[in-house]
């Protein structure tokens, strides 16, 4: 067997930025590391078409997601995953199982979220929102904090990120 992959673990609550940065993020990985592998929280969880929104099926949901990201990096592949991972059990899985494990937690102030609100999530009166009337175990150990409430853009963040992992190539 090669070398193990990494995993670049994007968390934070929906509306954070987790998919536009982690999306830059793995363009620029792939200059480095062809094969790498993006994974979504959303996209996965359409193409499993699950639609239930319970704790229990989140966090099923959740260490499915976690196993296999851990066969990606098994088998050599770098992996960014954008993924809200609600649970800090779920989070400490993947710190134990899969060894080349990097959390990125994207933070972001409830006040940026209701302005940004692009799916409409905060300002709508829709129950159920995580981080308003739904709890979740915020980051307490991630590998890096990226506060992303209009301070830097995006891709100067995802330079702030290469630099911070080390992760040198073409246009870093």
């Amino acid at each position: 067997m090669g070398e193990t992959g990494t995993l670049y673990f994007f968390t934070g609550l929906a509306g954070a930025g987790k998919t536009t940065i982690g999306t830059l993020f793995y363009e620029r990985l792939k200059r480095v590391h062809p094969d790498a592998v993006l994974l979504d929280g959303d996209q996965v969880r359409k193409e499993g078409g699950d639609h239930d929104y319970s704790t229990e099926a989140r966090k099923r949901g959740g260490l499915g997601t976690a196993a296999r990201c851990r066969s990606f990096t098994e088998q050599g592949l770098d992996v960014v995953n954008c993924n809200m991972a609600l649970y800090r059990e779920v989070r400490q899985w993947y710190r134990e199982n899969v060894p080349n494990y990097r959390e990125i937690y994207v933070r972001v102030s409830m006040e940026t979220l209701f302005r940004r609100d692009k799916k409409n999530l905060y300002t709508s009166g829709v129950k159920q929102v995580v981080g308003l009337d739904l709890p979740w175990d915020e980051p307490d150990t991630p590998d890096i904090i990226i506060d992303n409430d209009g301070a830097e853009t995006p891709q100067q963040i995802v330079e702030r990120l290469l630099c911070f992992f080390g992760i040198e190539g073409e246009g870093s």
